[in-house]
């Protein structure tokens, strides 16, 4: 006779729900976990229990807690990449540069338990930066420099390697863009994240020197 846990019991009873509905509850809980008592501190048992899932269903989805942390961050940074193509082809002028990093660290302040999860835990598993690099940073910067390479075709930008330029954007917007001032502080102003993507863009448009050297 075949024994089932209560939560799993429960989770027949319930009105059934597609394997994606259920991956889905999974990696919302688990990046809400991560982010508030980081990923040494979760257990599957907590995870699954965010979620609304027997502990079995969780490992049905996923082969292991670093698989699930993973797949948060990865999957995450594929929607932050999304609304970046999405921005830099909806972009009116090729000057716009600040409305569409203030736009983007707007956003960015909404996802801000994936940032925590992804610079924290990022330092501490090879496997994490591996698959961000690899899934997510790349591919940016492919976007990125097929953009400058339109601009610089265009004469709006002076012509020099894309690929550099589009490092040294993503780059600059990464360090200053996800600074405690902007996007980790709850309390940050929108008036300091347009100070923020405001000063950014002037700097990667126009460099620090001055006029008279």
């Amino acid at each position: 006779m075949q024994v089932f846990s209560q939560q799993a019991w429960r989770e027949m009873r319930q009105t059934p729900q597609t394997e994606e509905d259920t991956r889905t509850k999974i990696l919302q809980a688990a990046l809400q976990l991560f982010a508030k008592r980081g990923y040494e501190g979760t257990t599957t048992k907590d995870l699954a229990k965010s979620a609304g899932v027997a502990e079995g269903t969780l490992f049905r989805h996923f082969d292991s807690k670093k698989a699930i942390l993973i797949e948060v961050a990865t999957a995450g940074w594929v929607d932050i990449l999304t609304d970046l193509l999405t921005e830099l082809s909806e972009m009116g002028s090729y000057k716009a540069v600040s409305q569409v990093m203030r736009r983007r660290m707007l956003n960015m302040r909404k996802n801000s338990d994936l940032m925590r999860v992804c610079f924290i835990e990022a330092q501490y598993h090879p496997e994490l930066r591996e698959s961000i690099q690899a899934e997510v940073i790349n591919k940016m910067t492919d976007v990125a420099e097929a953009f400058f390479e339109t601009a610089m075709e265009k004469g709006i930008y002076r012509r020099m390697n894309p690929k550099i330029v589009a490092k040294v954007f993503l780059g600059i917007f990464a360090i200053a863009g996800f600074s405690e001032e902007t996007i980790m502080n709850p309390d940050a102003s929108p008036k300091a994240m347009q100070e923020m993507a405001e000063g950014i863009s002037d700097i990667f448009l126009r460099g620090v020197l001055s006029n008279e050297q």
